[in-house]
């Protein structure tokens, strides 16, 4: 077990082992949380970078806190698996951990785990150690149930939660080096960073993904991902015995997201039970690989129960569909959808006679690829007026690279609404708090 633990905590012997990283905007408040007594649990999908975001944490720790004091393993080592049913040989892997480093106990202990939920009742022993050690817990997590039923039980008022997505805009263009900082860098750029977008709603945020020059491997490396998800979490916790139904469905609905979801129509063209793909469907959501949106409601009840939107997490996915043929529309609108639930959770579509694409904090939001044609653009400006009731409430029309405005609604490129979301996000809740749509 040494080298196990020496391989996953090589700053032991160099500080500087993670300095080539790229800084994730998340940072900052994951850092924030470490100063608290719970738990830290970060959550995502499989290969969106937890574990690089705990290296940059355990990189800024190091400041101040002796490296023998940080301690990250990954749960998912082979040499791990054949124990995952026993919670007591994680309880092990800490007396190792302490037998070998010597930490100085008399300081507090970072004890930083990755893809906790491959063991069995992990919550009890970190329960134990965190009612009775001096452990600060960054544990993280692959799907969103890391803390429901019986982990929040015993959890419960112990945990904050960080959810991590894959790189989002402003991060791939860190790493493809093109600086957006001030106005004036973003005309200066604006020729590489339209080439960038172009490429982002293509390929989407994974790392592993953007990094790779070549069409072939970016298409394998995503499914890879998707397959991972479902062949390594999916099925085995849920013990679904027909694994290529289930990887069938992810690439049918790939092929459809953006538009409302119909269980029934879905299991007579996939001969699956409708009561299983929506087990099925839950099962996507719940392992990150695609988000379902209501529709708006002033009664939640009523939104819980709409019809629903979905979204694929990561705009790489829609190369996975089962139709080849790219809908430029449902590419640029799913990328506005990922980069809204970036910044949060309360994201809903309204739909009465018209439709709109998303209300987020009392903006109302419409995507449209193309408005070249004037047709197309007076329909998708048209669709604001069944709700825009006031003016409190903001329109904005995003577009693959339009920047105007009509009727005081504001026309914008992604890459624009981006890199200066501020100018319509900010104080507008505090502004129209007693509107109501």
């Amino acid at each position: 077990m040494e080298s196990i633990l020496l391989e996953d905590n090589p700053h032991w012997v160099n500080t500087a082992t993670y300095d080539t990283f790229i800084k994730r905007e998340v940072l900052d408040k994951a850092l924030s949380f470490l100063d608290t007594r719970e738990i830290l649990a970060i959550i995502g999908a499989r290969r969106v970078g937890k574990s690089t975001l705990a290296r940059l944490m355990i990189k800024e720790l190091l400041k101040n806190v002796e490296s023998k004091n940080i301690f990250f393993i990954n749960l998912e080592k082979p040499s791990f698996i054949p124990y995952k049913n026993d919670a007591t040989y994680l309880e092990k892997i800490y007396e190792e951990y302490l037998k070998l480093a010597n930490p100085n106990l008399s300081e507090k202990i970072y004890f930083f785990i990755d893809e906790i939920q491959i063991f069995q009742n992990w919550e009890v022993f970190v329960k134990s150690k965190y009612e009775n050690s001096n452990i600060k817990f960054i544990i993280m997590g692959s799907n969103s149930s890391l803390l429901t039923s019986n982990y929040a039980t015993l959890l419960t008022g112990r945990v904050l939660k960080l959810r991590l997505h894959s790189f989002n805009f402003k991060e791939f263009l860190t790493f493809k080096n093109i600086d957006y900082s001030s106005n004036l860098a973003i005309t200066q750029n604006k020729i590489e960073i339209a080439k960038a977008q172009d490429e982002y709603m293509k390929w989407g945020g994974y790392y592993s993904v953007i990094s790779n020059s070549d069409v072939s491997i970016k298409i394998e490396i995503l499914k890879n991902i998707a397959e991972d998800i479902i062949l390594k979490d999916i099925v085995p916790r849920h013990k679904i015995k027909n694994s290529n139904e289930i990887k069938d469905l992810f690439y049918y609905v790939a092929s459809n997201a953006t538009t409302i979801i119909n269980y029934t129509s879905l299991a007579k063209k996939l001969n699956i039970d409708a009561k299983t793909v929506k087990e099925y469907i839950t099962y996507f959501e719940d392992n990150f690989l695609i988000t379902l949106m209501s529709k708006h409601h002033n009664k939640l009840s009523e939104s819980i129960k709409s019809a629903k939107k979905l979204y694929v997490n990561d705009n790489g996915f829609l190369n996975l569909g089962v139709n080849p043929k790219r809908n430029m529309g449902a590419s640029l609108e799913n990328l506005v959808f990922t980069s809204l639930n970036g910044m949060g959770e309360d994201i809903s579509y309204l739909r009465e006679k018209k439709e709109v694409d998303f209300l987020y904090k009392n903006v109302l939001i419409q995507v449209a690829y193309n408005i070249d044609e004037e047709k197309t653009k007076e329909r998708e400006l048209k669709a604001f007026e069944e709700f825009k009731i006031n003016d409190a409430v903001k329109c904005l029309l995003i577009t693959k690279d339009v920047i105007q405005v009509h009727d005081n609604i504001e026309i914008i490129s992604f890459s624009k609404f981006i890199l200066q979301n501020n100018l319509y996000f900010k104080d507008i809740s505090k502004k129209s708090e007693s509107s109501t749509l």
